[in-house]
């Protein structure tokens, strides 16, 4: 008898704790110590309560910007162009936008008429 090899679903076996991606973990740690720097000074005021959450707060949109796409909404312009890409991809070129002098370079290629 012959083997036969099953496909099998792998998507989701490279996420940790069910939940996070190892990119969408570092977003939300990173944004999570942010929101640290607020509970340390909410914390001197007796105030903790406030600062956890808003480190959650900060922790999850970290986690939402690793993670999630922008949607392609046909009625707004900006998702047309960026619809289907990581919400963090687009705020990198945005940054690179603001910090080349607001250039951008496209490069076509011409046909050639035959």
């Amino acid at each position: 008898m012959g083997t036969y090899n099953l496909p099998r679903s792998v998507k989701g076996e490279g996420r940790i704790l069910f939940i996070f991606t190892g990119k969408s973990l570092i977003y939300a740690v990173l944004a999570g110590g942010v929101g640290l720097i607020f509970y340390a000074i909410l914390s001197m005021l007796n105030l903790r309560m406030i600062g956890i959450g808003i480190t959650v707060f900060f922790a999850l949109i970290g986690f939402i910007i690793g993670t999630f796409k922008v949607p392609d909404i046909s009625k707004l312009e900006f998702t047309k162009k960026t619809g289907g890409e990581n919400i963090d991809d687009i705020i990198k070129r945005a940054i690179k936008f603001k910090t080349k002098g607001k250039k951008i370079y496209v490069y076509r290629e011409e046909k050639e008429n035959d």
